[in-house]
Order: structure tokens, then sequence, then C-alpha cells
């Protein structure tokens, strides 16, 4: 077996009372599985995830909902537990433990103290191989029906949907998480075994460690329970797709007192270096509290909600503008958000914006970096999406570099226009 890979960091730029040197380290086992870890030795907890490239995306049209179905799968025991001895194990250990699909991964991932370790990796290498009996597998379904029912009576959720499926123009990244209750209701347990053969290959899955751990610990311990996991080939990424032209929905909904509208444009891929200025920018016209949408509407009280954030998939990224108001003040605010936008794209950005959009992401970072867990997140995104170790320097230092002039260019190419609106509209419950 041969060593693993490690890089030694510099102190972190952020305030470093215990002037630290945190440890990168990795290791591939021969069936292709990754595992990476960020060793903080003055860390009070220990983070391990499993990272599956897979989702939403590598879904066919018979699979809608697949990958969050199969997520619900892999806790209902494996040859070695049951489902209750996996809650039980769970529950044992200590610490929090989760998962969640989304439109390109599958993340199973708990934190606990350091001296659960063996316990943690032993569990989480074991539910990677799950039973999928047929009898969890019905039971299981009803669980994904009920999940689906109760978003489709919250109006902004249905919206987001449509909103994606509509700018993706019917490609795959568009699709459902949670499915259907068509595709769930026709869904069988031999096509969630044919797809977890297809997907959950040891290739295209990684182990993200961070905080307090003996990596040579885990090591010998993945290498012992994974390292027979068989291959397969999997196939390639459909590249994106989106609509070119601009597009408005009405979706009816139930009586409700409050209109929503989502907005979907274009915005950089996380494989695209000017995320960091398109984040800034949408912090500065779009961000919760102080942005140019709070101000002009939050503050004023003429909406509930008016706010922007990007999504960056790996070969494509999206401006989403969010608004939440009453149905009679619904053109009127979106007329102050087009103006708003429009003399930002125009003028571009405020020294005072700038430096406070810096700080902003900044002590976010810092605060975030503080708990593993979070590390653990953000070292397996960036390894598995763009096969790349980033510190928290080099993230910090990713903000600060960006400069007006990228600013004013990013802008240029993603002036916040959008492709796709999607606005709820009233019905009454007899229509």
């Amino acid at each position: 077996m041969p060593p693993p890979t490690c890089i030694k960091t510099q102190p972190l730029l952020a305030c470093d009372p215990l002037k630290m040197t945190l440890e990168f380290k990795q290791h591939t086992l021969a069936n292709g599985l990754q595992i990476i870890a960020e060793i903080n030795p003055a860390g009070y907890t220990a983070a391990f995830g499993f990272f599956v490239r897979t989702g939403a995306r590598d879904e066919r049209p018979e699979e809608l909902g697949l990958s969050h179905f199969l997520e619900h799968m892999v806790f209902k025991g494996t040859s070695r537990r049951t489902a209750a001895d996996v809650n039980r194990e769970l529950d044992e250990l200590g610490g929090q433990a989760n998962a969640y699909t989304s439109e390109e991964q599958t993340v199973y991932y708990t934190t606990v103290l350091p001296k659960y370790q063996d316990r943690a990796i032993d569990l989480l290498c074991d539910i990677m191989r799950p039973a999928l009996r047929d009898d969890d597998f019905q039971t299981e379904r009803q669980v994904i029906l009920e999940e689906i029912a109760k978003y489709d009576d919250q109006p902004p959720f249905g919206a987001f949907e449509r909103s994606m499926e509509t700018y993706f123009a019917g490609h795959p990244l568009g699709g459902r998480v949670l499915g259907t209750p068509e595709s769930i209701g026709q869904m069988t347990s031999t096509a969630m075994r044919g797809y977890f053969d297809r997907r959950y290959d040891p290739k295209n899955m990684l182990l993200s460690v961070a905080g307090c751990v003996d990596f040579d610990e885990v090591v010998r311990q993945v290498e012992s329970l994974a390292g027979d996991w068989p291959t397969v080939e999997s196939a390639a990424m459909t590249p994106a797709t989106t609509t070119d032209e601009q597009t408005k929905i009405d979706l009816k909904v139930p009586d409700s007192s409050q209109t929503y509208v989502i907005r979907v444009g274009a915005a950089p891929s996380i494989a695209n270096d000017d995320r960091f200025a398109m984040r800034m920018l949408v912090s500065m016209m779009g961000e919760e509290g102080g942005s140019r949408l709070f101000w002009d509407l939050i503050d004023t009280g003429r909406a509930d909600v008016a706010t922007m954030w990007t999504q960056e998939f790996q070969d494509a990224g999206l401006l989403f503008t969010y608004l939440s108001c009453a149905p009679e003040d619904v053109d009127a605010n979106l007329k102050l958000v087009d103006g708003a936008i429009e003399v930002f794209v125009k003028n571009g950005p405020t020294d005072d914006e700038i430096e406070q959009a810096k700080n902003r992401m900044c002590a976010g970072l810092i605060l975030s970096s503080e708990r593993p867990s979070n590390r653990m997140f953000s070292i397996g995104n960036a390894w598995q999406l763009r096969g790349v170790y980033e510190t928290l320097d080099h993230q910090l230092q990713r903000y600060r570099s960006v400069s007006d002039s990228d600013l004013r260019r990013v802008l240029a190419e993603f002036p916040m226009h959008y492709r796709t609106e999607v606005r709820t509209v009233s019905k009454s419950p007899a229509t």
C-alpha cells in the first residue's frame, strides 16, 4: 500500500491564536475509492462523509427521484445491520448524522467525538452497501410519497421546481430531486438495485474526513472494509442544456395571501473562477440583509422577501431572484427589482459595497470553518467536483483579490438577466 500524500498548509490568514498547522492527506484504494482528510490535532470533533457523485442529473426519465429514494434506503439496513441497528448506533455515537441528495451529489455524513472514529467509519462503510430489501422498499415508497405531498402544499417549492424544469429545457439537471408521485409510484426495487450498481461505483465515491482524526487508521480500516467493493464503467456526464428564450409561467396554487415569483438566469459554474466575483455581486444586490433589494423592498415594507443567490453545477450556473409579496404589489415590486438591476449593471458597485461584500464573504467562511463538519463538506465538494484541495486561506484570498475591474467584467458577462420566470397564482379549492 503506497503511503498517503501529505500537504502542510501555512497558518490561517484569519485570527489563529493557536498558530496551528493543518495537514491535508489523500489516499486512493486500488478500486478507485478516494480518501481525503484535513487534520486538525487541536479539534474537539471528527467529521466523516461519503460523497457519491450521483443525483438527479444522472437519472433516466423513468428513474426520476431514484437518487433521493436510494438515500432513504441506505439507512434501512445491511447484511450486518437492521434498520434499528443503524439508528441505534447513530444514537450511541452521540454526534450528528444525516444525508442529502442534490442534482449532482448524494452525501452521507456524521460528526462524532474522536474516540468514536473506528465505530463511525465501520457504520458508514457498512451502510454504503445497503441490503435494499423489497419489504423496506415498499414501506419507504410511502414515506417518499408523503414527503412529495408535503412540499406540494408549499407554493414556493413547486415554483422552484417548475423554474428549474423550464430553465434546463428537458435536461436531467432540471429534474425533480424528490421525483413525482407517478415516477415514485411506478419505481421498482429491481430498478433501484441496477441504479445502485451503476452509480455507487467506488471510483464514483469519496470519503472526506476533517478534524481530530487518525488518518493512517482511517486508511487501514477503509482498506479492510471497502477494498473489495466492485467497480463498473460509469456513463459520461451529459452536458447541460438551457433555454435560450425568456419564458414566463403562471403556476396555479391553493389560495394564498402571498404571490411568489422565482426568476432564473445564468451565472458561472462551479468550475469557473468568476464564481467568486459573481457571489460578491449577488451579495451586494440581493443579500437578505444590507443589499440594494433589501433597502428598496424589505426595509420599506413593500415585500416580505426579495433576495438573490447563485447555484453552481459542474457545467452550468444559475442566478435566482426570489420575491414574495402581496398579489397587488407584484408588478410594482418587479419594476423596482428591474430598475435596481439596471442601475447596478450600468454603474457597477460602489467602493463601500465592494468592501462590505468582501467582509461578509470572508467572515462567513471563517465562522463556518471553526467546525470540522463544515470543513469536511468544503474539502469534499472541492475535491470531488474540481479535483483540488482548498485551504481556508486560499478561499479567503480568492475573495480578497477580486478587483473592481473583475466585478465589472463579470457583471457584463452575467448581467443578471432572467430567462425563466414562474409566478404563483391562487386558485379556489374548488377549481
